[in-house]
């Protein structure tokens, strides 16, 4: 069986391979290996332990494709680990990986290729139209759902994290450790991928889905969405405490200090009441004692209330270290203003001894300590903005 691979030479100059895990997707796979045969042979399909007719059909490609096959099914995170591998010892840099049922269409390979090399290195994600009327809405409900806590794990805001269809850089993921095996790994991989310092970037491609009678998905929605939600829960406090920081040092140049500050709060395109409402946000967060959570905390509410997450994340730092100690005194003289009671916490000396009533004492404080702060820095910042902006408008004026 002889093919005419259209863009082989393409994919020999890039040294990349197409990847197709598989696992029970018989209506299907057959079109989808034949359709993209048309422009490569480059092909890797890794059969992970089907049950059906999906040894016979690949059958039908002896010689002309590669095909790995586990003996039963891992997951389509094993499925592609395990492709990746295969690829790096075929001497392959890139691989593209498609779903074998037919929702992705091959013609935007090319795309895939143009793209890596405008951008070497990179890891390319297929961005699907999620808007259209064919998309399920579990779907659509879910990609929202993983672009969020992406955005929040690495700072990359993505439109679709989900999509399957994507370019890998091989070469460069092997010396990243990966834990997981099932649909979670592609969540994992562009984490890790982005921590380590690859460009994880969106490609605008076509998305076939078919009628509800005719989908096949082996998308477990309470299990799956249990194993990314317990995915999440590890990888956010590592952003937190090792990724974020190990960033924003990185970053921290008066160049980008000015730039930060200059998009946060003086784009014109953003109400100074939002900006103002963002500075309470991020003091109200960063005071109350909710340790180890206010971050979490204060970029989901942000989030949720559509507010400028940038300028809650620099608000919010009123609690760093310096800023500890005069805080915790603080909050312990609003609770004794408030409760009546006379607290005995000193810095010097920590007893055991009247622990309640200080803890009390200083989560009603460091509470109403919160939200006087929070009005404070937000009153002040929304009457610095507007007569930042008026006299800005006053000098344009007196210009023409």
């Amino acid at each position: 069986m002889s093919y005419a691979c259209r863009l082989n030479n393409f994919f020999e100059e890039q040294r990349c391979c197409v990847l197709i895990p598989t696992y029970n997707n018989q209506k299907t796979l057959e079109k989808v290996i034949t359709d993209t045969l048309e422009y490569t042979n480059h092909i890797v399909v890794v059969n992970d332990g089907s049950t059906d007719t999906t040894p016979q059909i690949l059958e039908k490609f002896k010689g002309v494709i590669s095909v790995v096959n586990f003996p039963e099914n891992h997951g389509k995170g094993a499925a592609l680990r395990e492709g990746f591998k295969f690829a790096l010892g075929k001497n392959y840099q890139y691989a593209i990986s498609i779903d074998s049922d037919g929702q992705h269409y091959p013609e935007d390979l090319e795309a895939f290729l143009i793209k890596i090399k405008e951008q070497p290195n990179a890891l390319i994600i297929g961005a699907r139209n999620m808007e259209q009327a064919s998309v399920p809405g579990k779907s659509s409900f879910g990609n929202k759902f993983s672009n969020f806590w992406f955005e929040l794990e690495t700072g990359i805001k993505m439109p679709d994290t989900q999509s399957g269809y994507r370019l890998y850089p091989i070469e460069k993921l092997k010396n990243i450790s990966f834990y997981t095996s099932r649909f979670e790994f592609e969540i994992e991989v562009i984490v890790k991928a982005a921590w380590a310092g690859i460009a994880v970037v969106p490609l605008p491609v076509g998305v076939f889905y078919p009628t509800k009678e005719e989908r096949v998905s082996h998308f477990r929605p309470t299990k799956d969405f249990f194993r990314i939600s317990v995915l999440n829960t590890c990888l956010v406090p590592l952003a937190i405490i090792w990724y974020r920081p190990k960033l924003f040092i990185k970053n921290l140049t008066i160049a980008n200090i000015k730039k930060y500050f200059k998009n946060a709060f003086f784009n014109k395109e953003e109400s100074v009441l939002k900006k103002s409402l963002s500075v309470s946000l991020g003091i109200f967060f960063g005071i109350i004692p909710i340790l180890g959570f206010q971050v979490i905390s204060a970029i989901a509410t942000a989030h949720l209330l559509k507010l400028n997450k940038a300028i809650v994340l620099v608000a919010i730092n009123i609690s760093l270290p310096p800023m500890i100690p005069p805080l915790v005194y603080a909050s312990f003289k609003m609770g004794e203003l408030i409760t009546q009671t006379k607290s005995t916490f000193s810095f010097s000396h920590i007893s055991s001894k009247n622990i309640e009533t200080d803890a009390y004492l200083f989560i009603i404080g460091s509470c109403c300590l919160a939200v006087l702060l929070a009005i404070i820095a937000g009153l002040l910042t929304y009457i610095s903005l507007t007569f930042i902006r008026n006299k800005k408008k006053n000098a344009q004026s007196s210009l023409q």
